[in-house]
C-alpha cells in the first residue's frame, strides 16, 4: 500500500489517547518494515491510557502503544537479509542486550537492559507497534506457518506469555490446576494448559462473561468469585497460576493448592510490596515462582495456533478499525463485555 503518512495510536498521559499522523518509517541496515494488519490491546496499553503509567513505569514522553503485532513484510533495509515482501509475519516485541548475565544464562526475558515494544520502562521510551508501519530488526520478524490466519496469529504474543507461564510450572500432564483471573492472559493460560495435557482446570473470576470464554478454551470448572464462596473448598490443586494481577488472586492460589503444591505468579501486582500469606507458604511447603514475558516461545505458539493444539480463537471478542480506537480501548477496559480486542489497520476501502 502506498502511504504518504501513517496512523499511530499514541498515549500522551493519563486519559489522553490520540490517533496521530506520522511520517512513514524507513528501515535501516538490518531492519524490516512491517505493514501492520492487527494489533491487540493489552492490559499495559490500558494502564498507559488510563493512568499514564504501568506500575512504576511512567510516561515521560508520548508513547506509541502496542506490542501484539502481526502484518506483512513491507520493505527491507539496505543489505538486509529478510523474508520476501508480502510475507505474513508476527513481531517479537523483546530486544535483549545479549551480553548481560541473564542473557548469557539463556534468560533473555529477564535481560538487565531489555527493551519492549510500547514500553515506558526506558528513557527514551521504546515506541510500540499500534501503527500502520512498524520498523524492527529483521531477526525479530517471524513468518507465520502456512495457512495460519492473521487474525488468530494476533494472539501469538499474549499466548506466548501464557505458554511461558505453563512452562514455568513444569510437567502439567494430568495435573489439577487452578487459574485465578479469566482475562485474555488467564484464558490463554487455560488454552496452553489444555495443549500441555493438564487434567482438571478450575478458573476463577469476578465476572460470568470471561468465565464463559475460559470454558470455551478448555476449563473443566469455573467459579465466580463472590457468588460461590465455597466453590474452592477442598480443591487442593497440584498447582496454581495467578493471572489476575490482584493480591486476592495470589492469596486464592496459596490456599487453593495442596500442601507441597506450586504457585506460578504471572499477573503483575500493584507497585510496591504486596502482603503475602508467607506463613501458609512456609507451613504448607509451597513453591512460589514468577513468570515474566517470554523468550523463544513465540515460534512454538505460532505452530500450536496453526495446527489447532492451542484452542485460542474464542479469546478474540472484538475486532474494530483504527478509526474506532477510542471505542476499542473503552471496550477492552470492560472485562464484563470483552476479552481480547484487536485493532484492524486495514484500509476499509480495500479490506
Amino acid at each position: 500500500m502506498n502511504m504518504s503518512s501513517i496512523r499511530a495510536v499514541v498515549a500522551h498521559g493519563a486519559g489522553d489517547l490520540r490517533v496521530e499522523q506520522r511520517e512513514v518509517p524507513v528501515p535501516g541496515p538490518g531492519e524490516v518494515a512491517v505493514e501492520v494488519r492487527y494489533g491487540g490491546i493489552c492490559g499495559s496499553d490500558l494502564h498507559y491510557w488510563r493512568h499514564g503509567a504501568v506500575g512504576e513505569f511512567r510516561l515521560r514522553e508520548p508513547l506509541v502503544l502496542g506490542h501484539e503485532i502481526v502484518g506483512h513484510v513491507r520493505q527491507a533495509g539496505p543489505g538486509t537479509q529478510a523474508l520476501p515482501l508480502g510475507t505474513p509475519v508476527a513481531v517479537h516485541p523483546l530486544a535483549s542486550c545479549g551480553t548481560c548475565r541473564q542473557c548469557g544464562a539463556g534468560r533473555r526475558n529477564t535481560c538487565l537492559d531489555a527493551g519492549y515494544l510500547g514500553s515506558a520502562a526506558r528513557d527514551p521510551h521504546v515506541q510500540g507497534g499500534l501503527a500502520d508501519v512498524l520498523v524492527v530488526p529483521a531477526e525479530r520478524v517471524l513468518p507465520l506457518p502456512e495457512g495460519l490466519d492473521l487474525r488468530l496469529a494476533a494472539l501469538a504474543e499474549p499466548a506466548s506469555v501464557a505458554w511461558h507461564a505453563v512452562r514455568q510450572a513444569g510437567d502439567v500432564r494430568g495435573k489439577r490446576v487452578l487459574v485465578t483471573g479469566a482475562g485474555p492472559i488467564g484464558c490463554l493460560v487455560v488454552a496452553a494448559l489444555r495443549a500441555a495435557g493438564a487434567g482438571e482446570i478450575t478458573v476463577t473470576d469476578v465476572h460470568e462473561e470471561p468465565l464463559a470464554v475460559a470454558r470455551a478454551v478448555g476449563a473443566t470448572s469455573v467459579v465466580r468469585v463472590g457468588s460461590e464462596p465455597d466453590g474452592l473448598d477442598g480443591l487442593a490443586a497440584d498447582l496454581a497460576i495467578e493471572s489476575s494481577g490482584n493480591p486476592a488472586g495470589l492469596r486464592t492460589c496459596v490456599y487453593g493448592v495442596d500442601r507441597g503444591g506450586l504457585v506460578v505468579g504471572l499477573g503483575l501486582l500493584p507497585p510496591g510490596d504486596t502482603p503475602v500469606a508467607a506463613n501458609a507458604v512456609i507451613t504448607r511447603e509451597l513453591r512460589l515462582v514468577g513468570s515474566f514475558r517470554f523468550d523463544t516461545e513465540l515460534g512454538e505458539v505460532l505452530r500450536a495456533l496453526s495446527d489447532g493444539r492451542l484452542p485460542a480463537d474464542p479469546v478474540i471478542s472484538s475486532v474494530l478499525p483504527v478509526s474506532r480506537t477510542d471505542e476499542a480501548f473503552r471496550l477492552a477496559a470492560e472485562p464484563a463485555r470483552s476479552c481480547k480486542v484487536l485493532l484492524d489497520f486495514a484500509d476499509p476501502a480495500t479490506a
